[in-house]
């Protein structure tokens, strides 16, 4: 067979089938409705099988993507679940709601020429045909006796109890809420991420083990410190997220119809909202929506307030298109369903209708001026522009904040913005505690919060002396001197013998 090179590849990315965009702007069902076998074996095509792949390394996880896309390419569809699987406990959830454009797809050589490899649709194709056909890598497991306990079940929680578990450790998941899955449940609509989808990958982590422990707000009915001590875990990590909403502190917040987007799309997602009365949460959402942001959080909630049933919904964003966060393709899809832009507006006040409600937004057109510290170009506004816009509903998506619930309930150490410090192994300042994620970085990918579940798993293996295959190593302190049949004693990996 010949080599692969740009010449003889198929030139055009292979497009992924969606939902009529009038259609599906009134239900919740996937927009995307992902590869058939024939696209998935013509997208392989496009792959160049690199000798050294850059797109590895632009992977949180370094998932080893040429050797599962040679494995579709081959028809052996169980192994490129194999090569997934040793990275990744999520496949069908990181092929929908990662990022890719700007990871490994970002780096893909293939795209320094034509469109890169749809490496997402890929991973998706391979993670929905596990589903489908019901397959999971359950490896050998040894208990070794020590038990961790893991606060929250969202990605970077989920990874680190799949890593610890797999250690052969008895792990339990605390998760606030009535349902697992923290984020990828109550912050992405299921239009997006369908519900069915997070339950088999969680499904999944159960098989190792694990345990989860809903309706449980740590911090609230047990601190950090109580775990290591009255609850006996040898070992604790935190992935509690950031879900904590940003306002702007404008005139008007405390109006009836100014909520955060976490609240709308918690209500939605979740608990039923849209179809109250059935379920007993009320949303209360006006005709005209006004979503502050333009991200893919605030992409989530314009969609759902299509959705929900609002009339006209708008995004105001201060910048203009091109320094939009979102992801390209969720902002296309959202134009597609009849969402109206407003780019370069900022509000300055929300305005009462005379018995607290909102009545409208009194906004001010803006330019671009030079870059600022987030590289992108700094929004100055436009003298005498400002104008009123009639809004029932203000939604507000400008990012989130540390949850405060584990700082103020124990001694770990914050740092200024109130997230948790770390060290470069995401040890936090109280022995045998980690933590990772948004907690520890501000908002992030589901993919970065899974890299650091699986970071610091690798820091509480070495904590507890547990020998981790991925990195073996050997006491500093006795220079390798102090072992027993070749392996250091630190690392605990003596064999239980029983004696009749």
């Amino acid at each position: 067979m010949a080599k692969k090179t740009i010449r003889n590849i198929p030139k055009d990315r292979t497009a992924i089938p969606t939902q009529d965009a009038d259609v599906r702007a009134h239900n919740f069902l996937e927009v995307s409705l992902g590869y058939r076998q024939e696209d998935a074996a013509v997208e392989c095509e496009r792959c160049l099988l690199c000798p050294k792949p850059v797109c590895i390394d632009a992977c949180p996880v370094n998932i080893n993507i040429p050797a599962f896309i040679e494995c579709i390419s081959k028809q052996d569809f169980r192994a490129a679940y194999d090569v997934l699987t040793e990275s990744t406990l999520l496949p069908a959830i990181c092929g929908r709601v990662c990022p890719q454009e700007d990871q490994c797809e970002g780096v893909c050589t293939v795209g320094e020429s034509l469109e890169p490899v749809a490496i997402g649709r890929l991973e998706r194709w391979v993670g929905d045909k596990a589903i489908e056909e019901g397959w999971f890598n359950k490896p050998f497991i040894e208990p070794n006796g020590f038990r961790i306990g893991i606060v929250g079940s969202g990605p970077a929680g989920m990874a680190c109890a799949a890593d610890m578990a797999k250690a052969g450790c008895d792990v339990t998941v605390f998760e606030a809420l009535h349902e697992a899955g923290g984020v990828l449940r109550y912050g992405i609509p299921e239009f997006r991420l369908p519900n069915h989808v997070l339950d088999a990958e969680l499904e999944n982590l159960k098989k190792l083990g694990v345990k989860i422990q809903c309706n449980t707000l740590v911090g609230r009915l047990f601190t950090i410190e109580e775990m290591l001590t009255e609850h006996g875990f040898d070992s604790v990590f935190i992935g509690s997220g950031a879900g904590y909403p940003s306002f702007m502190g404008i005139g008007g917040e405390s109006l009836n119809g100014v909520l955060s987007a976490n609240e709308l799309l918690t209500r939605c997602n979740l608990m039923g909202a849209t179809e109250f009365p059935k379920y007993d949460t009320p949303l209360g959402l006006g005709n005209k929506v006004a979503v502050i942001g333009a991200g893919n959080t605030a992409m989530d909630a314009l969609r759902v307030s299509l959705r929900a049933g609002a009339e006209n919904v708008y995004c105001i964003y201060r910048r203009s298109r091109s320094e939009s966060p979102a992801r390209l393709e969720e902002i296309e899809h959202a134009d597609e369903e009849g969402v109206q832009f407003e780019w370069l507006t900022a509000p300055i006040e929300i305005l009462n209708d005379g018995n607290g409600n909102v009545r409208a937004m009194r906004c001010q057109r803006m330019e671009l001026g030079e870059p600022d510290a987030s590289g992108r170009r700094r929004p100055i506004p436009i003298e005498g522009s400002e104008y009123e816009f009639e809004v029932d509903t203000v939604v507000y998506a400008i990012g989130t904040n540390a949850n405060p619930i584990i700082g103020q309930t124990s001694k770990i150490a914050l740092n200024k913005w109130g997230y948790i410090e770390t060290d470069e192994n995401l040890a936090t300042s109280i022995n045998g505690v980690y933590a990772g994620g948004d907690i520890v970085t501000g908002a992030a990918t589901v993919i970065l919060a899974m890299g650091a579940g699986r970071k610091a798993a690798r820091g509480m293996k070495a904590y507890l002396g547990i020998r981790d295959s991925e990195s073996v190593y050997e006491s500093d302190e006795t220079n390798g001197k102090n072992k027993l049949f070749g392996i250091d004693r630190s690392e605990r990996t003596f064999a239980r013998v029983h004696v009749a």
